[in-house]
Order: C-alpha cells, then sequence, then structure tokens
C-alpha cells in the first residue's frame, strides 16, 4: 500500500517552521578620521612629512590639528610638534605638508599622534575625532597612536 503525501499540508507546516526572511539595513560605517603618513623628504629647512587626511565624521572639520610626538632613531623624544590640518571637508581627502625644521628626515624613528589638538565642526564633538581616529603608514618608519 503506497501512502499519499499531502504536499500542501508539508508545505504549509514548512511556511510555518521557517521565519520569513527580512531585509537588513547595512551596517551604518563607523565615523572616523582616517591619517596617512605617506612620506618624509628633505627639503630646504629639514624635512618635508606628507600626511593623507580623510575625514569620515560624518560632518565637515572648520578646524582640524594634531599633535605628534617626533622620535629620534635611537627611540627617544626630539620635540612634540602641532600639525594644523585646517579645514577638512566631509568624505574628501586632503594632502597636506609640514616643513620640520632643523630636522633630517633620517633622523625621524618614529612619529607618534599624541593627542588630538582641535576638532571643530558644527556638530562634531572633540571626542568623535579622538575616538575615531585611525592611521595608516606608506613610509619605513614607525607611524600611530
Amino acid at each position: 500500500m503506497v501512502a499519499r503525501v499531502n504536499y500542501w499540508a508539508m508545505w504549509g507546516l514548512l511556511v510555518a517552521i521557517v521565519p520569513p526572511v527580512q531585509a537588513q539595513e547595512p551596517a551604518a560605517a563607523t565615523p572616523s578620521l582616517t591619517v596617512e603618513l605617506n612620506a618624509l623628504q628633505p627639503s630646504e629647512t629639514g624635512c618635508r612629512v606628507t600626511f593623507l587626511a580623510t575625514n569620515g565624521l560624518g560632518a565637515p572639520l572648520d578646524k582640524a590639528a594634531l599633535e605628534v610626538a617626533l622620535f629620534n632613531q635611537a627611540g627617544s623624544i626630539d620635540r612634540l610638534v602641532t600639525l594644523d590640518f585646517k579645514t577638512l571637508a566631509e568624505g574628501k581627502t586632503k594632502v597636506l605638508q609640514f616643513d620640520l625644521a632643523k630636522t633630517q628626515c633620517d633622523g625621524i624613528g618614529r612619529v607618534l599622534v599624541n593627542d588630538v589638538a582641535a576638532c571643530e565642526g558644527q556638530g562634531v564633538d572633540k571626542a568623535a575625532c579622538s575616538a575615531g581616529l585611525k592611521t595608516s603608514n606608506k613610509t619605513d618608519i614607525a607611524f600611530g597612536l
């Protein structure tokens, strides 16, 4: 004797058991301020340091500045400098160059972001720059937080 299978009943049971697939919204991007140490080149006055900065904080910055510590090849702090990035448009990458007077490029062993000196813009909290700060590096010296 062959049992008859009621496929419609099985389908109804399957539909009742398996929850419907719901479309998921893409995860919101984490707000960030990305700074890349891109190059060091000898200049007439010392060493020219090139950074790329990308504002992904969700709003333009009217003023942005980082305090960085420069370490020598022996690992000792040479000095602290504040680099003024000026304005940073939302979502745009900006090239910034700073001439470090009386500093030889081959004498720099490490660059450390010590603090966010300025982070100002309508609706932007200074803490957002610190919390969202990310670094990357295209040089042979150490760079980071």
